[in-house]
């Protein structure tokens, strides 16, 4: 099992599951639209990663979004019967996913060692032939598949559930 992960252990992790995976690596990157300045976004489709409570503060949710898919927190949180949702703080973010403002990933899955956090994916994504996540750190974009992704996350035994927006 890995210690709170850094972006080497995310590579080893990957490399130690057998997974086939790209890097880019880069300045850092806090939004879609920076990461479009540095043509990031023609190499495939880049996830958007919302980090979400429910109203209680009881559940957490990492939403995994397109790029250029609108954030419906109504609806999403209705698919997930969560109620109300709203983006957790980046106390938060530091407790549960061991992740920092601006590098939210699902790759940071393997730091959820309480499995606390569920996976909302939106199902396009499923389909998608090369996703863009970020190592745990803003500064690279890892490039794989939706089912290495998806293996990733059952090895850290995240739960999972896809939504439709």
């Amino acid at each position: 099992m890995f210690a709170l992960g850094a972006r080497d252990d995310v590579y080893a992790a990957l490399r130690e599951l057998g997974l086939s995976f790209e890097v880019d690596e880069h300045e850092p990157v806090f939004t879609i639209e920076e990461m479009e300045a540095l043509g990031l976004t023609g190499k495939g489709m880049v996830v958007k990663n919302l980090f979400l409570r429910d109203q209680k503060g009881k559940k957490h949710f990492l939403v995994l979004l397109p790029s250029d898919r609108h954030a419906d927190l109504k609806s999403i949180g209705e698919q997930l019967d969560a109620g109300k949702l709203s983006f957790a703080s980046e106390e938060r973010l530091a407790k549960y996913l061991g992740l920092s403002k601006g590098s939210v990933t699902p790759l940071g899955m393997m730091n959820d060692q309480e499995h606390a956090v569920e996976v909302a994916v939106e199902r396009s994504l499923t389909t998608e032939p090369r996703l863009g996540v970020h190592p745990n750190e803003n500064t690279a974009t890892v490039w794989l598949s939706w089912q290495d992704l998806k293996k990733y996350l059952e090895h850290f035994g995240a739960r999972m559930r896809t939504i439709k927006l």
